[in-house]
């Protein structure tokens, strides 16, 4: 996977995020909050996929994985997730998610199945905790320490 650019989107450069987000009918209602990050994985095709951070401190909400339709099936989910591994800092021990439909991919990435009700409150009060996924969504957490 050689050729392929890891930026971050600054918040007035997020309009192709949340489309990308709203096609595959995952939540949106939140971004422009503080405390979120979003990274684009691109290449000279043009942008692959989307990934976001939430949170400050040891626990850390991975969310908002999107790959552009045209370009999945190559790899590039499981790219986006090891870069935004990489830029995590050793402040970071754990990163959290919910998925509604992906938890195979996540688990093969070394993500765990945990009890919703046992996430740290930095993370159960995030609004993908609290409102914007279903409490059917499945919680999977991964130590990076």
């Amino acid at each position: 996977m050689t050729g392929m650019v890891f930026t971050d989107v600054p918040p007035a450069g997020r309009d192709v995020l949340r489309l990308q987000l709203e096609v595959a009918g995952l939540p949106v209602d939140d971004l422009d909050e503080a405390g979120r990050l979003f990274f684009r994985l691109s290449d000279d095709d043009g942008p692959i996929g989307y990934v976001g951070l939430e949170g400050e401190g040891p626990d850390r909400l991975l969310r908002s994985l999107v790959v552009m339709r045209s370009r999945r099936g190559q790899g590039h989910g499981r790219e986006l997730v090891r870069r935004l591994e990489q830029v995590c800092d050793d402040a970071v021990e754990r990163l959290h998610l919910l998925t509604t439909g992906a938890a195979p991919f996540f688990r093969s990435l070394g993500y765990n199945d945990a009890d919703r009700g046992q996430a740290p409150p930095a993370i159960a009060s995030t609004a993908q905790f609290a409102s914007l996924c279903p409490a059917s969504a499945t919680y999977l957490v991964k130590d990076l320490a």
